[in-house]
């Protein structure tokens, strides 16, 4: 913890008096420009490869960038959903998968292994239409590829799942809201979209903009 204290002090002493006017402004209240859902992987701060400041993102990260289908259960990614749309008002929601991540990779590897980790077995169901897809479309392709096509597909899935929820789907209905999926590659910094119009991943530019919302 030595080197994480030494980061609290050296933020109080060094980074907060450069962005004074910043943080007196969030001390009162948050305005964030998105909702991001990424993976609690410790390799993917959406802060730091999106060069976002303090407030832009409200952000929920768990293992696999899931998203529970809409329940009467309550949960804290749903929580953060309605609280995210319904109360902030946040207009762009973004669903972030990432090159090489590990619950997808526990995933491919089967079931049998997560003995020891029941949660984690149970949370993971939630991509098991992700799984199917790609057992349907790669089934003898090497772990590498199946692994990409998870990952990418598993964005889709919880973007299914996003709009289950009632806050999502009806600010989308009304114009409120737009939704995109993305895939982060750690090696390069590459970012993926999904654009709905072609049903297709493409790279992410200024140029073309695209997103995952559904036509309707």
């Amino acid at each position: 913890m030595e080197h994480i204290i030494d980061g609290v002090l050296r933020f109080q002493r060094e980074v907060r008096p450069n962005s004074e006017a910043l943080y007196r402004k969030l001390a009162i209240a948050q305005s964030p420009q998105a909702m991001f859902i990424g993976c609690a992987d410790s390799r993917v701060v959406p802060e730091i490869f999106t060069a976002q400041d303090p407030g832009s993102l409200f952000v929920v990260r768990n293992a696999g960038n899931i998203v529970p289908p809409s329940s009467t259960e309550p949960g804290g990614v749903t929580a953060s959903i309605e609280y995210a749309v319904a109360v902030l008002g946040i207009p762009d929601i973004v669903i972030c998968g990432h090159s090489g991540c590990g619950a997808m990779t526990a995933i491919l590897n089967g079931a049998q292994n997560l003995t020891k980790l029941p949660a984690v077995a149970r949370w993971l169901r939630y991509s098991d239409a992700a799984l199917k897809a790609v057992d349907a479309d790669l089934p003898a392709a090497s772990l590498e590829a199946r692994l990409d096509a998870l990952v990418r597909e598993n964005v889709l899935t919880q973007l299914d799942n996003l709009l289950t929820h009632p806050a999502v789907s009806d600010a989308i209905l009304n114009k409120q809201l737009r939704v995109h999926g993305w895939v982060y590659d750690i090696g390069t910094g590459r970012v993926d979209n999904y654009d709905a119009r072609i049903q297709q991943f493409v790279p992410l530019t200024a140029e073309t903009f695209a997103d995952a919302t559904p036509l309707v």
